[in-house]
């Protein structure tokens, strides 16, 4: 016989179910969030255009597990890759021209690469809100009266061990020490022998891997993808990266959770219709408060 609550612990319990939550969505802006903070710490550019990319990853993902009928497992690496893929091609056509340029110029282009992945997307598969395939069974498990399912579970854990593999990667790698080399001082690098281009392209390719990685988990969550799915998370993503300190990995992922938090907690006090604006509103209060984010550093410029 299950304990009656009283309203006070129904109350409390809803509280804890909303923060679960937070943190399985919170993984999701994380990874979005960490593309936004490399690229940008290696070449001091917003990549608007890095949302679009989570997009076409979840559209592949759908693809792969629809049409060639391939495992969800299977279907995420390979979007992964193709994302990757598709973030050096827009590095290498629309960015690395631009690379010597003013940083508006190169603003107003990520800003043009992002309504082209949109269009072109509209125009090939359509603007209406299509079902992502179930791949996986959906099971609930209940821990007291959390309610947690599968599904949920896979984010996070996926999620976790994605944003793992890239510490790893960064810290412990030939390639990862270029790129911290790169994010320092450009110039110098190239002195020291440090192919440069290789190491900005293989930057996109990691972040939008995790951007691809991304959108087939939300797919997978929500159960539906369009073409314009990429553009409300990606503002978010970016939000979460000024949050916990933009051009520092550690702060991207804390802030990917932060954001993710905000908006469930912000659904549970019932003002669900808000919540985007809680967000943003977020972001005019840290720019003003503490520019640098959470583990940013206040560092003055050279003029």
């Amino acid at each position: 016989m299950c304990p009656i609550l009283t309203e006070r612990e129904v109350r409390f319990m809803e509280w804890v179910q909303q923060i679960v939550n937070g943190l399985f969505l919170g993984g999701i802006y994380a990874l979005l969030a960490l593309g936004y903070t490399m690229v940008y710490g290696i070449i001091k550019l917003i990549n608007f255009a890095h949302g679009d990319i989570y997009m076409v990853g979840a559209f592949m993902g759908s693809f792969l597990i629809s049409k060639v009928h391939l495992g969800f497992f299977p279907s995420l690496i390979i979007a992964m890759i193709g994302s990757a893929i598709l973030g050096v091609v827009i590095e290498f056509l629309a960015y690395r021209p631009l690379r010597k340029s003013t940083r508006i110029a190169a603003l107003i282009t990520a800003i043009g690469v992002s309504f082209l992945l949109e269009n072109l997307m509209i125009y090939f598969f359509g603007s209406q809100t299509r079902s992502f395939p179930q791949a996986i069974e959906l099971k609930q498990f209940h821990v007291g009266a959390i309610q947690v399912s599968n599904v949920q579970l896979i984010i996070l854990v996926t999620s976790i061990i994605l944003m793992i593999l890239l510490q790893l990667i960064v810290k412990k790698t030939k390639m990862g020490k270029a790129m911290r080399a790169v994010s320092v001082d450009s110039d110098a690098a190239q002195l020291m022998g440090i192919n440069v281009n290789r190491t900005i392209s293989f930057t996109f390719a990691l972040g939008s891997a995790l951007a691809g990685a991304g959108g087939v988990l939300i797919g997978l969550y929500y159960n539906s993808i369009d073409p314009l799915m990429g553009v409300t998370p990606g503002l978010k993503a970016f939000v979460a990266a000024v949050l916990g300190g933009i051009g520092l990995i550690p702060g991207a992922a804390i802030g990917g959770f932060v954001i993710g938090l905000l908006e469930t907690l912000t659904s549970a006090i019932g003002l669900s219709d808000y919540r985007d604006a809680v967000v943003y509103a977020v972001l005019i209060i840290i720019l003003l408060v503490r520019p640098a984010g959470i583990l940013g550093k206040n560092v003055k410029e050279k003029v």
